[in-house]
Order: C-alpha cells, then structure tokens, then sequence
C-alpha cells in the first residue's frame, strides 16, 4: 500500500508540473486552439480536420489546400485569409468573418474564390459572404440560415439542398447556379441575378425577387413561388406563380 501511495503521489505531481495547453497541437507557429491567435500565419496545405478553433483570430492567415474537414471554426476572424483550394466540408463557420478584400480594387471584390473545394455540408449560418467570390463554390446540403451573400459571385455554383431561410442575397450574381430543393424561405433576392439557374423544387415562400433577373431560369419540378403556390410554370418578380 505504502508504494501504490507513493506512485499515486509521483503522477498527481508530475501532472501537475506540465505546462497549460500542453496537449494543444502546435502548426508552423499556430497552436491549434479555440481562441487562438494566428494571423499571418503559413497553414498552406496543413492537416486540420475536426479542430476546435473557435473565435479564432486568423486574419491575412494562408490556409491554401489546407484539410479544415468538420474544423469547428465558430466566429472565427478568417479576414482576407487565403482559403483557395481548402477543403471546408462539414466544418461550422456559424459566425465566421470572411472578408477577402482585394487591395488594388476600390470595388471590394474578392479573389480567392471560398469553397471552390468543397462546403458541403458546412454551417455557414450568418456568415458574412458579402462580395465573396463563389464561383463554381460546392454548397450542397449547406446550412446558411441568415447569412449575408449580398454581391457576392455565386457563378455556377452549387446550392443544391441548401438551408438558406433569411438570407441576404441582394444583387447576388447566381447565373447558371444549380438551387435545387433549396430552402430560400424569407430570402431576400432583391436584384439579384439568377440567369439560367435551376430552380427545380426550391422553396422561395415569401422571399423578395424585387427587380431579380429570371431569364431563362429553369422551374424543373415546380419551384413554391414567394405567395406559397407552385411555380405555373414559373414564379415572376412581383411573387406570383405565372408568367
């Protein structure tokens, strides 16, 4: 008994002695940490699947390639970070600034186009999207309950079984981009442009396509118009369900 004591004693304090965080992964100088504080970091082509790194700040950080697959990145400052090519899928970026402002343009575009790779199945509700480059960007299945796209380049993109009750979507360009079955409940498309995009079952009730473009848009299985009724055969700009 007297040496089971002793050793239990010797662990409690060698546990003890061991510095806080010590268990927190560290990456080119960024320890992997909710709270963390990385900006200008170099995360290029770095494995951070399923980290917790909540509200941290990563402004003007390099994340090009890098696996953030079911990353927890709540609130995050992401700012003019580089994300191209990043692996996003399943991750929460519930909160998160994404801001990807190009110095030599007044006009506030962003270059980097965000979920080029993959966002699927991401939580991006409220995010800040604004002026975001979307192209091509792979949304299927995302959840972005209230998030702000206004302006931003949605390209071609894939927006497919999306979850985007509330969005802010004004003067969006959305030419050519798949919204099949997505949820755009009390969206507010207000001149946004939806050109050639297909709508097939998509969910607009009571959405806003004040001045939105709807040429050539393609219904498919009828879409539920802004006044609750299926598309007949289209959904027109003051609401309604006929041409």
């Amino acid at each position: 008994m007297p040496i089971r004591a002793g050793v239990l004693v010797l662990a409690v304090t060698v546990l003890a002695a061991l510095p806080a965080g010590a268990s927190a992964r560290t990456v080119n100088g960024c320890v992997i940490k909710p709270k963390a504080d990385c900006h200008g970091k170099n995360l290029k082509g770095a494995k951070l699947s399923g980290v917790k790194l909540s509200r941290a700040v990563f402004h003007h950080i390099n994340l090009q390639g890098a696996d953030l697959r079911k990353a927890d990145l709540r609130y995050a400052d992401l700012r003019k970070a580089n994300l191209k090519g990043a692996n996003l899928k399943g991750a929460n970026l519930k909160g998160a600034k994404l801001h990807y402002y190009t110095p030599a343009k007044k006009s506030g575009a962003r270059t980097s186009a965000l979920c080029a790779s993959d966002c699927q199945g991401a939580n991006l509700q409220m995010t800040d999207f604004s002026n975001a480059n979307l192209t091509n960007a792979n949304l299927t299945n995302a959840l972005l309950t209230a998030a702000n796209l206004s302006y931003a380049n949605m390209t071609a993109a894939n927006l497919s079984y999306a979850y985007a009750p509330d969005a802010n979507m004004t003067n969006a360009n959305m030419t050519n981009a798949l919204l099949i079955n997505t949820n755009l409940t009390n969206a507010n498309l207000t001149s946004a442009n939806l050109g050639g995009a297909t709508l097939g079952g998509a969910l607009l009730t009571n959405a806003n396509l004040t001045n939105t473009n709807l040429t050539g848009v393609i219904w498919g299985s009828p879409a539920i118009c802004p006044n609750g009724q299926p598309a007949n055969p289209v959904c027109n700009t003051s609401g309604g369900n006929t041409p």
